[in-house]
């Protein structure tokens, strides 16, 4: 792709990959029934998108889960340890693309994220790998709770784009899920799905951009 100037990238799946079975079970052990219906890749409940958008706290954002399980008695640390089990880690050679990506193109981070889970995944790739967190791979990160947006809205991807002054013909979106992928097509950028059978090295080596 030689006229690609611009890579925005999505965290879940593509560079922290995350297990939406391992929540379920999770969220079904604390008592909450038809967990599909409430949270999921595709489409998730208003307590899940106010906190990916910041509209609520972590301190909010437990109390629902209690309402949720009509369980009052459950701790902070029992919801959190359940909410954050979908959470695995970045794979051996992820950071080194991203430091590959940077010295090549314009790079940014576009996520829908949350209080508690971008805390877990900070600690863990500073444990892990010792970095404090994801600034030094992107001129500059976007996360759903900090500023107040959430993929698939338009308005996220229209954020990046007026602040970065990017041209949608030379910018690429890589996101494990279609449907933000499609807001991204509808305003012109070029997409590409990540997935198991092509992660997010696969996906670059095909592209030509490695």
């Amino acid at each position: 792709m030689e006229k690609i100037k611009n890579i925005v990238l999505d965290y879940g799946n593509v560079i922290f990959m995350i297990d939406f079975v391992k929540l379920k079970d999770a969220f079904t052990q604390l008592g909450i029934e038809n967990v599909d219906a409430v949270f999921g890749h595709h489409g998730q409940s208003a307590l899940f998108d106010n906190f990916d958008k910041g509209k609520i706290d972590s301190t909010q954002f437990r109390e629902g889960i209690r309402e949720l399980t009509q369980n009052p008695a459950l701790t902070d640390a029992q919801i959190d340890t359940a909410w954050n089990s979908l959470l695995i880690g970045v794979p051996q050679g992820n950071h080194e693309i991203l430091v590959q990506l940077k010295d090549r193109y314009r790079t940014f981070l576009l996520s829908n994220n949350n209080a508690i889970h971008y805390a877990y995944c900070m600690n863990d790739i500073h444990e892990k790998y010792g970095v404090a967190d994801n600034e030094g791979f992107f001129e500059k990160t976007y996360y759903s709770h900090l500023v107040g947006m959430r993929k698939p809205d338009a308005e996220i991807f229209e954020l990046v784009m007026q602040e970065q002054q990017l041209d949608p013909a030379e910018t690429l979106f890589i996101d494990d899920s279609p449907q933000h992928l499609a807001t991204a097509k509808q305003l012109g950028w070029h997409t590409a799905l990540c997935t198991k059978e092509k992660p997010l090295r696969i996906l670059l080596e095909e592209f030509e951009l490695l």
